[in-house]
């Protein structure tokens, strides 16, 4: 007698979520992956003779359905805080020590964990049940991408014993072997390939059919929980770390094993050495170590800031390094006329992204370094911070290599001369008609920290110039849509948006039109001082450079290059054009504008900000700072009277206010400091 398809389905389901976990979770498969396969077939073809039979749970249904067009808020009961970061070993050692005045010197044992380079995820089960997987968001709201999460064999969808509610932490990530064979399948089929692993699987678990994100292979690291209930859940919010992570383990969730527990702070670092050291040998991109207090109760006596726990740290690596060929130095010319030599390489994956151009600085370090067309050289990308050539390989140049001269002539049309001032590093460009220096001058003008254009970048800058259009900023504003409809990319809907946005700014505060100039010496901070002083930017040019010195911040250099500037009748002229094009030069933004029913509370203080402050942009909260009669420099020195800390903050302020005994308070007392002057205890 035939087996019933009802009963068969249910224990195909049951020994494939088996299977799934011994292999996944345990590291440790029963089968060959041929025999799984079968399996899982078998289970498919019974499903789609028994539709009716079909539950969402069946990890037939990895491969599921498109998710809906947007992804729904979900805010998280529990906060997904941020952490602070050491950069090197003097740092985390500060770190430590922080840690051991907190807990009156008593001895603290340390968590390690792999810092996996995916993105975080919370995942609620409610009895047992998968309910909803959110991104971490800011914190506290994420987005809700249950769908494409479901798709991640190695996340269950039920799991038994765990409390009436249980929310787990963890990373999903691209393995380094999925991202390798997408790539390849990607490049023979002539498909777009994916940038780098981190970003496949940001963006896989961003798509709207849960089928793409199912064929990107993405896998998962269970290392915290959030929000539970019961009795059972308490014990496991009260448990030490590694208790804690060896119930989220048993309870059929993956933890990486390479966790480990140590005594001391060197033993962290050395921790740190070794997987710095061998970081590629795993299949994943880890790009450092997150160290935890393991005490729960240790941990309860640290406390939090208002971003981040004091228990735990983020162990950032060094910059990684590779070599790779470079095949030829170029020189670019920027809108002050400096110009830049840089690297041409042959594409190499480094830091986290794929590198085909680096820096070189400037003439006197292409001369100091000795790179030359032609050699291997070791190009160092560190984050975000543009790549640049580190060195040559001098055991692998060529034999008939030639040193590389900078070049006499700028490389634009006109072919001018390039010159170097006695004295100055920089080589430029000195005349003013300069194709290249007069499209990055209208790059500039558009950018956030001036006028703040958006869809006006780099490449319809030079859509714009080539097509004859714009010559200038004062040209910007006597475009219309027709006009950039009629360049290539664009459709009228795009074309009506830049022009409304070209447009807007025409209203924009003084300060902004001054540093859009991009004067030299000029930047934002003493633009925003001179505008509230002068109202208006044809009195600042027009001002005597006594006159422009008065105000704070504002020195003879800077008075003497605005002086400089609007010496040249181009300058002058140019202004005319842009107030006769509309360009309002009188705005002043009102949060600069001192409040006399302010009270002066913070008059004489120093007041550093790093990182975000809830409520505040980076510059209202400096502005908050200097309406009530104190200064808000960048960074942190003996003068500071107290360094306000926002999330995001990096750990290079707060060693050094540590260092030099500044107070420090979270930024949920910035509001306490400004109302009454005085620093709230930490």
């Amino acid at each position: 007698m035939a087996e019933d398809p009802q009963e068969r389905i249910a224990a195909l389901r049951a020994e494939i979520n088996r299977h799934n976990i011994a292999y996944h979770t345990n590291d440790a498969p029963e089968i060959p992956d041929i025999e799984f396969d079968l399996l899982v077939r078998e289970l498919r073809e019974l499903e789609e003779r028994h539709p009716e039979l079909v539950d969402a749970e069946s990890p037939t249904q990895g491969v599921g359905s498109a998710t809906s067009a947007t992804f729904a808020p979900v805010t998280h009961a529990v906060p997904m805080m941020s952490l602070d970061n050491a950069m090197d070993v003097d740092e985390l050692q500060a770190w430590g020590e922080r840690v051991s005045r907190g807990l009156d010197g008593e001895p603290a044992r340390f968590i390690c964990e792999l810092k996996i380079d995916g993105l975080a995820m919370s995942l609620r089960y409610e009895r047992g049940a998968l309910v909803t997987a959110a991104t971490r968001g800011d914190g506290r709201t994420g987005e809700d991408v249950t769908a494409n999460v479901r798709t991640i064999s190695d996340i269950p969808h039920q799991i038994e014993g765990a409390p009436p509610v249980f929310e787990v932490r963890g990373e999903v990530y691209m393995p380094v072997s999925a991202f390798d064979a997408y790539n390849q399948a990607a490049t023979e089929a002539g498909e777009r390939t994916l940038v780098n692993p981190r970003n496949a699987a940001a963006g896989s678990l961003r798509q709207k059919d849960s089928a793409v994100t199912a064929r990107r292979s993405l896998a998962f690291w269970a290392y915290d929980v959030g929000e539970v209930s019961g009795d059972a859940g308490t014990d496991i919010a009260a448990a030490d770390h590694m208790a804690m992570l060896t119930t989220i383990e048993q309870l059929g969730l993956p933890v990486n094993p390479a966790i480990r527990t140590v005594d001391t702070i060197d033993d962290v670092f050395e921790f740190c050495q070794h997987w710095a050291d061998h970081r590629h040998d795993l299949d994943y991109d880890i790009d450092g170590v997150v160290v935890k207090v393991d005490s729960a109760d240790q941990r309860r006596r640290l406390g939090f800031t208002s971003r981040a726990p004091r228990w735990a740290i983020a162990f950032k690596f060094p910059p990684e390094e590779r070599t790779t060929r470079l095949v030829d130095i170029q020189v670019s010319v920027g809108r002050t006329g400096r110009a830049t030599p840089f690297a041409v390489l042959e594409p190499v994956f480094v830091g986290g992204s794929t590198v085909s151009m680096a820096t070189l600085h400037n003439q006197d370090q292409v001369r100091l370094k000795d790179v030359r067309p032609g050699d291997v050289v070791v190009v160092r990308k560190a984050g975000d911070v543009i790549p640049e050539v580190v060195g040559p390989v001098l055991s692998e140049r060529p034999a008939d290599s030639k040193p590389w001269d900078f070049p006499s002539l700028c490389p634009c049309s006109l072919l001018s001369t390039l010159v170097r001032v006695d004295g100055e590093a920089d080589t430029r460009c000195v005349e003013a008609a300069c194709p290249f220096q007069r499209d990055q001058r209208i790059i500039y003008w558009a950018t956030r920290g001036a006028m703040d254009i958006e869809g006006l970048g780099e490449r319809t800058v030079a859509q714009l110039t080539a097509a004859g259009l714009v010559s200038d900023v004062a040209d910007l504003y006597r475009l219309d849509v027709d006009m950039v409809e009629a360049l290539e990319g664009f459709a009228r809907i795009s074309a009506e948006k830049l022009i409304s946005a070209i447009d807007a700014s025409r209203s924009q505060p003084a300060w902004r039109v001054l540093t859009g100039f991009g004067i030299k010496h000029l930047g934002p901070s003493a633009s925003q001082s001179l505008a509230v002083a002068f109202g208006n930017v044809r009195a600042v040019l027009s001002a005597t450079d006594v006159e422009r010195d008065k105000v704070d911040g504002v020195g003879s250099v800077i008075s003497a290059s605005i002086a400089a500037w609007f010496d040249m009748e181009s300058n002058r002229e140019l202004v005319d054009r842009l107030e006769a094009n509309g360009v309002r030069l009188d705005v002043v933004d009102p949060a600069l504008i001192p409040d006399e029913t302010i009270a002066a509370t913070l008059d004489g203080h120093v007041v550093v900000i790093t990182g975000n402050v809830p409520g505040y942009t980076r510059d209202g909260a400096k502005a908050a700072v200097v309406a009530r009669g104190g200064t808000s420099p960048g960074s942190v020195s003996k003068s500071t009277t107290v360094l306000v800390v926002g999330e995001g903050a990096g750990a290079s302020k707060l060693t050094k206010a540590e260092q030099l005994g500044v107070p420090q308070i979270d930024a949920d007392a910035f509001e306490t400091l400004l109302e009454t002057g005085e620093i709230p205890p930490s």
